[in-house]
């Protein structure tokens, strides 16, 4: 099994990966299709199912596939020309996308949010179609976004094309006790065995490239959040705290007021960065989702700034062996919040930083394993019930308290000699279970917990 570190880490645009890009990857794709069809093409109408429907409006899905479906890409996005689109489309009801003739498309009536239809292979299911001259459905293809801003049709789920299928690589290993079996053997480290993996795909030099593009962005966006203050937008008039709470961190230094335990704020600050600047709808990279996108950047800025000896040099070693983590999750159960819970997207955050930090910190393989099955194992069971849909109450806070998890659990496995009672093999498929077994309501669709509980208006 492989999953690239470009997969796990996407650069891409707040405020769902599997929200908010994973439907306009779906939308693009759904262009090339119609641009490799014979048919004459005169319109567009799309639907959203399950989750998508439910908390759609406050995840941005509607925009997301309108802009999907007018050429944009989450990765390549750009704020001011999107919003030029946008307003062009409702007023002229036609997008233009290149390679394709002028489509009708009214967002009001060619849009659907279907509440009562499920479709069958995954919560995160959207259908587009494509219409002739009389407005008859001639193309249709099913999508379904499934987490992380991987998208999937019908027949690739059914298929089983998730599962990757390039050329073998040379450490292959789909659960964590093949991992140690192989670095055991190896004598290799984890990021070690996952470079080789990654470069036996690619190349040396445009793989350094592309992981310090990976940070660069990450730190950009935890820059960015603590330096902006004001009201998120959706309605909940959500206040960005980031930026006050770091002024107040920066102001106390070298006034010898700080307890011990203000390094916790420093870590929920760095999150919290990056969660406003997602709930935003700004530039953010999926680690492994957008709505879990602020723990692991946090937890590489608190080894960079607080940790002594801590160098940027380890940065793609911590990113490797978090990515190497990531996609045992994917591939063994889940990092999609409409399918299994918050436990799937926060929890899955904490398991890879605080790998990735045990990693960067001189920890062994089998270190490194119990620090990544700390930090899942209590984050198992957490629901996903984002109040009014949106991606900010619980969801930033909570991206700091993972964070803070993720260096707790890191520490506690350095302590050890790796040696512990649960395998992480073991967490990752009570995850699953936990998820399968989890009632819809508390799985991204804003049916229970928080979002009905505490007033949203």
């Amino acid at each position: 099994m492989f999953l690239s570190v470009f997969d796990m880490f996407k650069v891409g645009v707040g405020p769902s990966s599997s929200h908010t890009m994973g439907p306009m990857v779906a939308a693009a794709r759904f262009l090339d299709l119609m641009r490799a069809s014979p048919f004459e093409f005169h319109g567009l109408r799309g639907s959203l199912h399950g989750s998508l429907a439910f908390t759609g409006v406050g995840h941005a899905t509607d925009r997301a596939t309108i802009l999907g479906l007018a050429g944009f890409l989450p990765d390549s996005y750009d704020h001011y020309k999107a919003e030029a689109a946008l307003a062009a489309i409702a007023e002229t009801q036609t997008v233009s996308p290149e390679g394709l003739s002028e489509l009708h498309f009214d967002p009001k009536t060619d849009l659907i949010f279907d509440y009562d239809t499920n479709l069958p292979g995954h919560a995160n299911g959207m259908a587009l179609m494509a219409t002739d001259a009389q407005g008859d459905v001639i193309l249709r293809q099913v999508y379904y976004s499934i987490g992380g801003g991987f998208v999937l049709t019908e027949e690739e789920l059914a298929e089983g094309k998730a599962t990757d299928e390039g050329d073998p690589v040379p450490y292959p290993f789909k659960s964590a006790a093949e991992m140690l079996e192989m670095a055991n053997a190896s004598g290799m480290s984890i990021a070690e065995m996952k470079r080789e993996n990654e470069i036996s795909r690619g190349c040396a030099v445009s793989f350094a490239k592309g992981s310090a593009r990976i940070w660069e962005v990450m730190n950009g966006c935890i820059e960015r959040g603590l330096v902006t203050d004001g009201i998120l937008p959706g309605g909940l008039n959500v206040r960005r705290r980031a930026k006050g709470i770091h002024d107040a961190l920066q102001a106390e230094r070298g006034m010898n007021l700080n307890a011990p335990h203000t390094i916790n704020d420093w870590m929920s600050v760095y999150a919290m960065a990056v969660n406003e600047e997602n709930a935003a709808g700004g530039q953010v990279v999926t680690a492994p989702t957008n709505g879990a996108a602020g723990t692991l950047p946090a937890v590489i800025r608190y080894y960079l700034d607080h940790v002594p000896g801590a160098s940027e040099s380890h940065i793609e070693d911590f990113l490797l062996t978090a990515a190497a983590i990531g996609g045992l999750v994917k591939f063994n159960a889940s990092i999609s919040g409409a399918e299994a819970g918050c436990q799937a997207e926060v929890g899955s955050a904490a398991a890879m930083a605080a790998a990735g930090l045990c990693a960067v910190m001189g920890g062994t393989p089998q270190q490194v394993e119990n620090a990544a099955e700390i930090a899942l194992e209590h984050h198992l069971g957490m629901t996903c019930d984002p109040v009014k849909g949106l991606v900010q109450v619980p969801c930033i806070e909570r991206n700091g308290l993972a964070a803070i998890k993720a260096v707790s659990a890191a520490s506690l496995a350095l302590r050890g000699d790796g040696q512990h009672f649960v395998p992480l093999d073991a967490c990752i498929e009570t995850m699953r279970q936990t998820g399968h077994d989890m009632h819809e309501k508390y799985k991204e669709t804003s049916l229970g917990g928080l979002a009905v509980n505490v007033p949203n208006c």
